[in-house]
């Protein structure tokens, strides 16, 4: 069998027709027909509501969203902490239990990450810990933390009704990290819809890819507008280039968006099997003792699963179990790999203030994800859950 990979691309066999388009009319810059219809596919999308979970949502105006295709889900969290005024000086918070992308922009702006941790239910943001942080920013520094990153890890969504509340209560607005959690829903609404700002992510191994590529939520068009407009190098409506504002190369490129365009075609298909595949490995897991999957901790939290994440149990449970389990793994062809290591833990942000009370960092010592996505088929599943089988049995 060849090599059962974490999350590999799954192209629709469309995206060649759009890439090609691209380049019988010479569009091949950062601009032009396939980034405006990429936008279009994606704002119809995001507004789209499942009536049968909708439980009295906090999303509003998710009719008004429009959409900003990016080069990185990193450049649409950049912008959006642009567009939300963070500078020299703030503070921004942030989930410790994420990527490194959710947590640089806001160094970038030269502002300070301040890192929270998570609650055992969704692994992500813990509100309690949230307010708790808001607070005593508040009373070491006499100004509140200017924004709050949210992170949907692995696809689950966050406790949006205590965090939303939260945010509010305090008038600190909201940038959601929903790079890992395209077409995942809270109370029927799409995640990325709830707060200020919304980041999307189409890496290579994201739910659809553009190859390389991300989008911003946006409020409206204005927003919209003004977003496009730091994003292709802040140039002033001028005969000539004037800039009185510092600007940034971010725009998608118009063949990314032909491949993306193709990967809408599949994008419902390939949320279903993530789905599915999550639900093979609760069902077939289920006689291991030594293993918890994660499932949502909600009935209206609806996961697309992005990638499915177990937990090892027992006395022996430890990140060198994970490791060893993980080398077992990899010698009969499957890719696995640990969880996040938290940002509150990573030398580059030791001096960086953190609230922490353990969850993010026994979750990294003690899980591990699971390939997923289209290209595991049964009989790669199939070999994979044997292999856990034959481990534990040992």
């Amino acid at each position: 069998m060849e090599k059962i990979y974490l999350c590999l691309a799954h192209m629709s066999g469309k995206e060649q027709g759009y890439i090609q388009e691209a380049f019988d009319t010479n569009w091949v810059v950062p601009l032009g027909p396939n980034v405006n219809a990429f936008e279009d596919e994606l704002e119809k999308f995001v507004r789209r509501v499942d009536e049968s979970q909708a439980v009295g949502s906090l999303s509003k105006g998710v009719d008004n969203k429009k959409i900003v295709a990016l080069s990185a889900g990193t450049a649409a969290v950049h912008l959006g902490l642009i567009m939300l005024g963070v500078g020299k000086g703030d503070e921004v918070i942030c989930q410790s239990f994420t990527f490194a992308a959710s947590a640089n922009p806001i160094v970038y702006q030269g502002a300070t990450p301040v890192f929270v941790d998570s609650e055992p239910g969704t692994y992500n943001i813990d509100p309690q810990l949230l307010e708790e942080a808001i607070k005593d920013r508040i009373l070491k520094t006499g100004k509140k933390p200017k924004a709050i990153i949210p992170v949907y890890l692995y696809g689950m969504p966050a406790r949006l009704d205590e965090i939303m509340e939260i945010a509010n209560r305090y008038e600190i607005p909201v940038l959601e990290d929903a790079a890992e959690g395209f077409g995942s829903r809270y109370k029927g609404m799409m995640c990325g819809t709830f707060g200020a700002y919304g980041v999307m992510s189409f890496n290579g191994n994201k739910m659809i890819t553009t190859s390389g590529g991300g989008a911003l939520i946006c409020p409206g068009e204005e927003a919209k507008q003004k977003v496009m407009f730091y994003a292709t190098q802040a140039r002033e409506a001028y005969p000539y280039y004037q800039h009185e504002k510092i600007g940034y190369n971010y725009r998608m490129s118009n063949i990314c968006a032909g491949i993306g365009r193709g990967q809408m075609t599949v994008a419902d298909s390939h949320i279903a099997h993530h789905k599915w595949l999550h639900q093979q490995y609760v069902e077939q897991l289920a006689d291991i003792d030594a293993i918890t999957v994660h499932s949502a901790p909600e009935e209206y939290m609806d996961s697309n699963y992005w990638l499915t994440t177990i937990r090892l149990e027992g006395e022996d449970a430890c990140f060198d179990k994970v490791l060893d389990v993980q080398k077992f793994l990899d010698e009969r062809g499957i890719e696995t790999r640990p969880l996040w290591k938290p940002m509150h833990l990573q030398p580059v942000y030791k001096d960086a203030p953190s609230y922490v009370n353990g969850v993010a960092e026994s979750l990294f010592n003690r899980g591990l994800c699971l390939p997923s996505g289209p290209c595991v088929g049964q009989e790669q599943q199939k070999h994979i859950i044997d292999s856990f089988n034959e481990y534990f049995k040992k």
